[in-house]
């Protein structure tokens, strides 16, 4: 997958985005987009060790990733995830979601 150029990142922020009145609920709406379009579990390595992404969540203010290994679990921000090559599909919304913090 090739990341999104500008102009589709700002589509897609758009499209997430909409009626949305505060950072809060823009936050909401990526969860929204991440949760429907983000194909999980997949595996990735995180600190060098190989991890299954779960799942998502939603925090107070950040969208998080559920990780496991073994019976071990850890929830990382998405922001930080590193992300596989290839990457799952629906990933690039991951790349708006970081477009629209920076």
């Amino acid at each position: 997958m090739r990341s999104p150029n500008r102009g589709a990142l700002e589509a897609m922020v758009a499209e997430a985005t909409v009626d949305c009145y505060n950072d809060s609920e823009c936050v909401t709406g990526f969860y929204t987009m991440l949760d429907e379009h983000l194909d999980v579990p997949f595996h990735t390595r995180v600190l060098g060790a190989q991890v299954t992404v779960s799942g998502i969540d939603l925090t107070d203010d950040h969208i998080v990733v559920i990780c496991t290994r073994g019976r071990s679990r850890q929830r990382i921000r998405i922001l930080d995830l590193p992300l596989p090559a290839p990457p799952p599909d629906g990933a690039e919304w991951i790349e708006a979601y970081r477009h629209w913090r920076r």
